[in-house]
């Protein structure tokens, strides 16, 4: 794990708006942000986590990483920071890591389905060789606050009565 920087708590702050946001449309409340020094790439949220167009595809770390792809501006990925509401779980970890970003910041923790916990060293090269500095817990309280929002909705469907969501409420 590595140690908060200056603007590890503003960017998340603005991460956190994003997942207000995707709450506001019913949707799991993670936002995402990406960050090149002092300023803000792309953000984005959760999306399609309710209604007709449900899958599993478009979490917030894959909905912003898109939005930074189609850019189509040069970006040095190993200077691009990610900010998440919530920790990425293994599909956003292993697309962040794949696409060359090697600072990650999140929230709330995902003791469901959280990836930056797994130990690279023991993959294949591909990823076993990877340098990614994870900090974890930044604005944590302020993000479990949405998360408890959401997961006491009763018309909220995801993940309901899950493991993540009896955890959240205990909080």
């Amino acid at each position: 794990m590595t140690a908060i920087e200056k603007n590890d708590e503003y960017f998340m702050s603005l991460a956190l708006k994003e997942a207000k946001k995707a709450l506001s449309f019913g949707e799991f409340p993670v936002g995402c942000l990406m960050v090149m020094g002092d300023q803000v790439l792309v953000s984005g949220a959760r999306a399609n986590s309710s209604g007709c167009n449900t899958n599993e595809l478009d979490h917030a770390e894959i909905v912003t990483l898109r939005k930074l792809n189609s850019l189509n501006g040069f970006y040095e990925y190993d200077c691009v920071k990610v900010y998440c509401t919530m920790e990425p779980c293994l599909m956003c970890y292993a697309a962040l890591i794949l696409s060359g970003i090697r600072r990650i910041v999140w929230a709330y923790e995902d003791i469901m389905g959280g990836g930056t916990k797994c130990d690279l060293s023991i993959l294949p090269p591909l990823y076993a060789t990877s340098r990614v500095s994870v900090v974890p817990y930044v604005r944590r309280q302020e993000s479990l606050e949405i998360f408890k929002t959401f997961f006491s909705n009763p018309l909220h469907q995801y993940w309901k009565n899950s493991l993540l969501a009896e955890y959240t409420l205990k909080q």
